[in-house]
């Protein structure tokens, strides 16, 4: 009788065992993904020692800080639309208030490349007329009269350099970035304008870049980044428009075509970028001139066909820059 007893137990256990496997049980229901915003905007500033654009500075090589607000619209995760603002302080020779940039295009992703296409438009509000010439009006001496009309609010450059009041002008665009691996990145850029600086020649200018970024833990768990980036580039001008012209050239004068380099090393925590570069290019003192009609040029010494003054200028030579900066992103860094 015990035997028996024994062995309905143990029949019992093992039906009771084989229920429980064969009962449903009820899964989990998984979290839904996160709803995909398809806005973004991106915003910044920074201040620099010198500002420099393609070697050139566009500061007189003093301070020059600088702010952008970029509204962003992903249609997918490989393809954003964005249009954007920035504004710099800049000291040209008709002496804008500013540089105030639009622009916006199409950035597509194909894999490791990415692409960037748009339209970029370079604003200089407050400009006046830069003249070489006084005009005797009602007794008085004012500027204006040579290629300036005669007016009071005419800037007079006594090195013989002149400017438009107006050198607002746009650029198209296309760039490219490739990704070899999380460390090393090459590119291509390629802007070409109808009228560089709304001086009547055209403007082309075609560069390379590369960059290496450490790996993230070079500096510990410090959080520090770093990168070493550098950039060749060539630009290729027409021939401006009679408001330049020498007694040689009196249609215009061909701005000299010329190189530019820069290479340098960065710093990120955070949002901040510590960016230190040396930049540089191939024009001499007096095609420089030329091109920048700076305002505080001197010297005879420094003849070219285009620069018959033999004023030169520093604008396009060596220069060293410190930039600090911080770039946010609102879906990044501020959810």
């Amino acid at each position: 009788m015990r035997k028996v007893a024994l062995l309905a137990t143990a029949l019992a256990m093992v039906t009771g065992s084989a229920l429980a496997a064969d009962m449903p049980v009820k899964a989990l229901k998984a979290p839904p993904p996160p709803a995909f915003d398809p806005w973004d905007v991106a915003f910044g500033a920074a201040v620099m020692n010198d500002y420099i654009f393609r070697g050139v500075t566009q500061s007189n090589h003093q301070p020059s800080v600088a702010a952008y607000l970029e509204p962003r619209y992903n249609v997918t995760k490989d393809l954003q639309l964005y249009i954007g603002t920035s504004i710099e302080s800049i000291s040209f020779a008709n002496r804008p208030a500013a540089e105030v940039d639009i622009y916006g295009g199409i950035r597509p992703t194909f894999g490791a490349f990415a692409f960037d296409i748009g339209v970029w438009g370079y604003l200089y509000p407050g400009g006046q007329c830069a003249d070489n010439t006084l005009t005797v009006v009602g007794g008085v001496a004012v500027p204006g009269g040579g290629v300036c009309p005669v007016s009071t609010t005419t800037i007079f450059l006594a090195n013989g350099n002149v400017m438009k009041k107006d050198v607002s002008f746009y650029e198209v665009y296309g760039k490219v970035n490739y990704t070899i691996n999380e460390n090393w990145q090459v590119g291509a850029n390629e802007y070409y304008t109808p009228s560089f600086l709304n001086s009547g020649a055209w403007g082309n200018y075609a560069s390379l870049t590369a960059k290496y970024t450490a790996p993230s833990t070079t500096f510990g768990s410090s959080g520090v980044g770093m990168y070493v980036s550098g950039e060749f580039g060539r630009q290729w001008f027409g021939t401006t428009d009679a408001f330049y012209a020498v007694a040689a050239f009196p249609n215009g004068i061909h701005y000299a075509d010329y190189n530019t380099w820069n290479i340098g090393i960065g710093f990120t925590y955070k949002v901040f970028t510590l960016d230190l570069r040396y930049s540089d290019t191939d024009l001499n003192k007096g095609d420089c001139n030329a091109f920048t009609g700076a305002f505080n040029g001197t010297g005879t010494t420094n003849v070219t066909p285009i620069n018959p003054t033999g004023v030169g200028s520093n604008w396009c030579g060596a220069a060293g820059i410190a930039k600090l900066s911080f770039d946010l992103t609102a879906v990044t860094n501020l959810k």
